[in-house]
């Protein structure tokens, strides 16, 4: 993949990540659907939307041989995500939520990156912890003592997170891969809509707002994802995720009118500057 695309790829990429988060806000903190039914409907809309996808190509998604980057492991490392990320959503505020969540995808990346062999040269350790500190920053005023019970649902779905990137990176199929993930965890993320089905509440809206998020912002965005990580390595991955929630920020600024405040424009800067020092800088 040449540089430009590579950007594109992971830029598009992180900018669906954040709308992701804006999208499950809406339909999870409006109470317009709840965590099972839009971890169901976000599975299987994204599932269906890269199997139609797959299949105009003329292809299948049973056609390559299954591998770690599009099979059981993989999946299950999706639904993971995806289902505890939406049930640790509720007991935690977004600020708190965030922090544990982006925390423990970048613990999990790292110790694997170093574990692999790969370092980081002092800048780059210098850029990480900056922009780490920019998150906090960013956080800082939606932080409290969080819910155990949310607290280790978020860690879960960060790690969890965290591995289906790494067993992501080398695929040389990402939309026929993603599309296999996809589709394996449908069956996952319904049967815990089933065990949880008297506690359902389904809006039109909420329906809406699952269905956008996993077919383009989940589907679309985890392919864009699975593209771009064939020539980032593991710790280069880690630290670009760090921009999800300040691009989500930004977003509240352009789309929902709030302020842009000293604190959004401080951590930006940090955020920014930090992970510019990690891409640019071999170890």
């Amino acid at each position: 993949m040449t540089r430009p695309a590579l950007a594109l790829a992971t830029a598009l990429s992180l900018i669906a990540f954040a709308a992701n988060s804006v999208l499950c806000r809406l339909a999870l903190g409006g109470h317009a659907l709840d965590a099972a039914s839009f971890t169901s409907v976000r599975i299987a809309s994204g599932a269906l939307v890269l199997f139609v996808l797959v299949r105009s190509t003329g292809r299948s998604t049973g056609q390559a041989r299954p591998s770690e980057r599009s099979g059981w492991r993989a999946a299950c490392a999706l639904f993971a995500y995806a289902a505890c990320f939406s049930f640790g959503y509720g007991s935690l505020t977004t600020g708190t939520g965030a922090l544990i969540l982006f925390g423990s995808v970048q613990v999990t990346m790292l110790v694997v990156a170093l574990g692999n062999g790969e370092r980081l040269s002092a800048a780059a350790w210098l850029g990480f912890g900056v922009a780490a500190a920019g998150l906090v920053v960013l956080v800082f005023p939606g932080l409290s003592a969080p819910s155990p019970v949310g607290a280790v649902l978020m860690v879960t779905a960060g790690a969890a997170w965290g591995a289906y990137t790494l067993l992501g990176r080398g695929s040389e199929a990402p939309i026929a891969d993603t599309a296999r993930n996809f589709l394996l965890a449908t069956p996952l993320a319904v049967l815990v809509s089933a065990f949880t089905l008297r506690h359902a509440a389904v809006t039109p809206r909420g329906i809406v707002l699952a269905t956008v998020s996993g077919a383009i912002t989940s589907g679309l965005g985890y392919t864009l994802w699975y593209a771009a990580l064939r020539s980032l390595s593991a710790s280069r991955a880690a630290v670009l995720q760090l921009l999800v929630p300040l691009l989500a920020a930004l977003g509240g600024v352009v789309f929902v009118s709030e302020v842009l405040s000293w604190r959004l424009a401080l951590a930006s800067c940090m955020i920014l500057g930090g992970v510019g020092l990690v891409v640019t800088r071999r170890g």
